[in-house]
């Protein structure tokens, strides 16, 4: 029997995977990666044509050993790496790492870890496309560029750590842009008017805002202007000078991308970008489901394209009219849009389940907490786009008097459709006071019964959230899908940027890094150039343009602007922050600084006085055992918890944060207080 090597990315999906292929096969996988350009220095040859070194990366000798090994014994070897760009550039770097013959290799992808997908695959083998693998190499060697080039300048004009990225520098420079029109905002007064009226035969007031007269709408900017309005409206009397009813429609969502789900992610689930990569990341590799064994059950997670395959449509339409009723299943022929944008990549669908029939509630039992609210969400927002639109019945009525037009309007939902399964608006579910307003005609007699005058300002806009942030990304066309995860973790991580509740606040060392960016390298952090190098990268893909062209056209322009970065910057202190900490040994005030894992404090004083402590984050709430602060601790794993800063004295600990002037019972933590 003919022996064949399937290699795949993950280890995770290399059992899902040998199951459905059986005996013949050998699973294995390369962990990612097995070849990168070097770390010690920048690894693209600039004066002999761009050409890149690339070797192997520590810690994969032993596993490109064990793959030459089966790649030797094996009649073919199929490469199943991710369905992608960077997947295609792996699986490039297998068959160089590996000495594969060309007539031996086949590449094969999937969208979905299923019988069926893998399967299908196999039978649809084909060669490495090198335009997708050169794409990738042109990516890859802007970013190497960008980042060597850059940041040691960063390091002798501010301090050692920094870093600067080709997607990440423009990140920062939309959230610095940000601050600024925040902190440059100027409010503007303005006024808001409400009408009550009682109704003749109804109980309830209706109430209508202010719209202006009846030939134009007007925006009230005084106190002034609203106290000759208001002396002008309370002698007035009131008519009903027209009611108009009618029916709107509200459509479907499209299915997930990569970008819309880590927005949704964050908005309604609260997680981060890169807690929603991770736990879909585990959702498409595969989950072990009681009486299914180990199985994917979303498609594949880094995508751009809204299109579902005609076999997932049908699926879908099959199990709604099943369950709904025939009027719910959408009319077209399948749910999602067609990708029509130049910037959409449609290589595969969207984020979908692997089975339209695979329920959140089934699988329940199957899925940590989080992963199943993770595939709720994506089950529900894919069922919601094969379903039919929504319909409303509307009304709207204009009240006229003492010259000045008043106007309320409602809606009703009519059919429920795809908001059967998916709400994304909470206040779609009202009725908006329609059955009031039903029963108003031209006839109806209105009395003014009181007006509610609001002053109010306009507001600066808001700080991004990493949801905001990663859709202005994609509108602008920065990056791509894969890309915004690490690109929000790494100015984090950096600390170019920090993040409290849900909000990315600069911070100091983030505004010298921008402001040194812009001055120096204005083009790398221009939108529309990150824009352009997309635009570029794409073109490499479809072979319309050649790698090397656009990594030759680049460097020279980026060299120049390195030397004179070299020469012209000043260089940049950043004080570390003051603690109100005392340092026993020495008598100084301690300084606030960042390791690996995360705020300590340490004496100014280094090298003479090493003195370090950890940084206890104070909450303002009293010890419940002895009346001291509880400060926020982390655990030796890195989990937070709580205790009383006079520690070892007080032994008062708990993993939840404990309610201010609220004595636990006994003065005893009511968590578990083993670390």
């Amino acid at each position: 029997m003919a022996k064949y090597l399937v290699i795949v990315e993950s280890p995770a999906k290399v059992k899902t995977i040998k199951k459905f292929l059986g005996s013949n096969y050998e699973v294995l996988a390369s962990n990612g990666h097995v070849r990168d350009l070097p770390k010690s220095q920048l690894g693209i040859d600039v004066d002999h044509d761009y050409e890149p070194k690339y070797i192997t990366i520590r810690g994969k000798g032993d596993i490109l050993a064990k793959l030459r090994k089966e790649a030797k014994k094996a009649d073919k070897v199929y490469l199943a790496t991710d369905p992608d760009r960077e997947g295609e550039a792996i699986s490039w770097h297998l068959s160089k790492a590996l000495n594969l013959d060309d007539k031996r290799v086949c590449r094969i992808t999937f969208n979905e870890i299923t019988k069926t997908a893998v399967k299908d695959s196999i039978k649809h083998a084909r060669k490495i496309d090198q335009n997708l693998v050169d794409a990738q190499q042109a990516r890859r060697m802007l970013d190497r560029m960008v980042g060597y080039r850059i940041s040691p300048i960063l390091w002798a004009k501010v301090k050692r750590g920094l870093s600067a990225g080709r997607v990440q520098s423009v990140a920062l420079r939309l959230i610095a842009d940000r601050e600024e029109e925040i902190g440059a905002f100027v409010p503007e007064e303005y006024w808001s008017l409400d009408a009550a009226f009682s109704v003749k035969g109804e109980k309830k007031p209706l109430t209508a805002k202010f719209y202006g007269t009846p030939d134009k709408k007007l925006e009230i900017h005084s106190e002034e202007e609203m106290k000759e309005i208001l002396s002008k409206v309370r002698e007035a009397s009131f008519a009903v000078t027209e009611v108009k009813h009618g029916e709107r429609s509200k459509k479907a969502p499209n299915p997930f991308t990569t970008s819309t789900l880590q927005q949704e992610a964050s908005k309604v689930l609260n997680f981060s970008t890169t807690k929603t990569m991770r736990l879909a990341q585990q959702l498409y590799e595969g989950i072990d489901i009681e009486g299914q064994g180990t199985v994917g059950i979303i498609t594949y997670l880094r995508t751009d394209s809204t299109r579902i395959s005609d076999e997932a449509a049908q699926a879908a339409s099959a199990y709604i009219g099943e369950s709904y009723g025939a009027d719910y299943v959408r009319p077209e022929k399948s749910g999602g849009q067609k990708a029509t944008d130049k910037k959409i990549q449609d290589a595969h669908e969207a984020i979908r389940p692997t089975d339209i029939r695979r329920l959140p509630a089934s699988v329940k039992d199957s899925l940590s907490r989080d992963q199943f609210r993770l595939y709720q969400l994506i089950w529900k927002r894919f069922a919601a786009s094969c379903m039919a639109d929504a319909k409303y019945h509307t009304t709207s009525v204009k009240i006229d008097g003492g010259g000045y037009r008043f106007t309320v309007s409602a809606s009703a939902v009519a059919f429920d459709g795809f908001l059967s399964v998916y709400v994304q608006d909470e206040e779609e579910k009202d009725g908006n006071n329609i059955t009031l307003i039903k029963g108003i005609g031209q006839d109806s007699v209105l009395t003014l019964k009181e007006l509610d005058d609001r002053q109010h300002f306009t507001q600066p806009p808001a700080h991004y959230t990493e949801a905001a942030l990663v859709k202005t990304l994609e509108e602008l066309g920065i990056g791509r899908p894969s890309t915004y995860a690490p690109t929000i973790s790494t100015i984090i991580a950096r600390r170019y940027v920090a993040k409290e509740g849900k909000n990315l606040y600069l911070t100091e060392i983030g505004e010298v890094v921008n402001h040194m960016m812009k001055q120096a390298f204005p083009s790398i952090v221009e939108t529309d150039f990150t824009v352009n190098v997309e635009s570029l990268l794409d073109m490499i893909e479809e072979g319309k343009v050649s790698w090397k062209t656009v990594v030759s056209n680049f460097y020279p322009d980026l060299n120049e602007a390195v030397i004179r970065a070299e020469e012209e910057l000043q260089k940049v202190k950043i004080e570390d922050e003051v603690s109100d900490v005392i340092c026993e040994q020495c008598g100084r005030n301690m300084v606030i600084k960042y390791g690996p894992h995360g705020k300590f404090l340490a004496c100014p004083g280094f090298p003479d006085c090493r003195n370090t402590k950890p940084y206890l984050e104070k909450t303002g709430i009293a010890c419940p055992k002895c009346g001291k602060e509880v400060v926020l601790r982390r655990s030796s794993k890195g989990r937070k918890f709580y205790s009383c800063e006079g520690y070892p004295e007080c032994d008062f600990i708990s993993w939840k944060k404990p309610e201010a002037d609220k004595k636990e019972e006994d003065g005893k933590p009511s968590e578990n207080s083993k670390i």
